[in-house]
């Protein structure tokens, strides 16, 4: 656990500041006010060499500076607008200079906070080059020599001559080590921005090796799900040429069959059989275009879904000769179009395998449930068989259903027998 962070030590460097200016601004005032009450002004004037200011003057100058030079840095951390960034800085700078000058420059390590508010809000090389400039321009004015052109400085040691040879040690040792403290508090801030930012670019080294890593996953699942996709989507084609074709060849084959028994005996009815067959074909085409382009069935672009059922069993019984009857006890209305598919290709493939695997000549459809569940019942009078294996149609008529989360059922009783069932309250997913 980090006990101090950049931003603690940031503020602490404020704090620790804030105490050294104002303990020797006090320390100049009372020193003032011991000389003017000692009546040895004139010894004092003579080593200062310049006329200082009243205690009251040093006192207020020194809060109002110290104040708004503490409001122009806080701003200046706190705004994202880059324009008053700079004017916040600015005046952060010339109350800096401004603070120095009342103090008679006996402190110049205001210049350390300003140094540091600038590496706090570090925004790159642009940054860097205002850094070196403010801290040479600083240190430029601060320099004593340089200051004594301008203007006449009280330095410390004339505040500090006023007392003895001992206690002005003391006093100059004090000074030299709230400097020290100082610096020791802005080099401990240094480390702690130097950590901070280490420990920020292995975070967002660690991060962006995460991501690499979730972007690599996340990569290889949709190949995976594209993959599912394509398979999905093949299952679903093959299901639907299988419906549509095995529905309208088997039709067809079991009229060609019924023509060759009529065509030496009956001409016309083979010729009238011959042009169902034709219909027969040329629909079962429609179908497989529209199912290779992902579309419905044509009876159910065209027609009513009651309407496509009946039409699609009528075609069928006319072009196999399967004598088929439809029943309806219930109907659900307001089916969704996926549910329509589904009945449609259940009893499309239902009445195929009728005629294609049993040799059923008749076929009772039987449509019934309640509010709930649709129930579909597709007999035959076929031979049947002595077990049931599930071939490509039943499984596909189950994949079917379990997308609508229906069953099936199929069982051999004389004939062949088909029931499924497709629950009505659920919504799509």
């Amino acid at each position: 656990m980090q006990i101090l962070t950049a931003k603690g030590m940031h503020r602490l460097l404020y704090f620790c500041n804030g105490v050294i200016i104002f303990t020797l601004m006090g320390f100049m005032c009372v020193t003032q006010e011991r000389i003017n009450n000692s009546m040895s002004a004139r010894a004092f004037l003579e080593l200062a060499g310049a006329i200082p200011q009243s205690s009251g003057e040093l006192f207020f100058q020194t809060v109002i500076s110290f104040v708004i030079f503490a409001l122009s840095g806080h701003y200046y951390l706190k705004t994202e607008n880059r324009r008053l960034k700079y004017v916040f800085f600015a005046t952060e700078v010339v109350m800096c200079m401004i603070l120095m000058r009342v103090l008679n420059l006996a402190y110049d390590g205001v210049i350390l906070l300003v140094a540091a508010d600038l590496m706090y809000k570090y925004e790159g090389h642009r940054q860097e080059y205002a850094l070196l400039i403010a801290l040479f321009c600083l240190y430029f004015m601060s320099n004593y020599n340089f200051a004594l052109f301008s203007t006449k400085i009280i330095s410390f040691e004339a505040y500090a001559s006023y007392y003895t040879a001992g206690a002005k040690s003391v006093i100059l040792a004090l000074k030299n080590t709230f400097y020290s403290l100082n610096i020791v508090c802005f080099v401990f801030y240094l480390v702690l921005v130097i950590k901070n930012s280490h420990e920020e670019h292995e975070r967002t080294r660690l991060l962006n090796e995460k991501l690499e890593e979730a972007n690599q996953r996340l990569r290889a699942y949709a190949i995976e799900v594209a993959q599912m996709a394509e398979t999905r989507e093949r299952n679903r084609l093959a299901r639907e040429i299988h419906d549509t074709l095995g529905h309208a060849l088997t039709g067809i084959a079991a009229g060609l069959d019924a023509c060759l028994m009529t065509l030496e005996i009956a001409p016309e009815v083979t010729k009238n059989q011959l042009n169902k067959i034709r219909d027969a074909a040329k629909k079962g085409i429609t179908d497989v275009r529209r199912s290779v382009k992902k579309l419905r069935p044509d009876d159910l672009e065209r027609l009513p879904f009651q309407e496509a059922l009946k039409e699609m069993t009528r075609d069928y019984s006319a072009s196999s000769g399967m004598e088929i009857t439809f029943e309806v006890l219930k109907w659900a209305e307001n089916l969704r179009s996926d549910q329509e598919d589904v009945i449609y290709r259940v009893i499309q493939e239902s009445i195929t395998n009728a005629k294609r695997h049993g040799q059923a000549t008749k076929v009772k459809i039987r449509i019934s449930g309640d509010e709930q569940r649709l129930l579909i019942k597709i007999s035959d009078n076929g031979c049947g068989c002595a077990s049931v294996k599930a071939g490509f149609g039943l499984r596909h008529m189950r994949e079917r259903l379990k997308l609508l989360h229906g069953t099936i059922n199929y069982w051999n009783d004389g004939g062949f027998t088909v029931e499924a069932m497709i629950p009505l309250n659920r919504s799509e997913k």
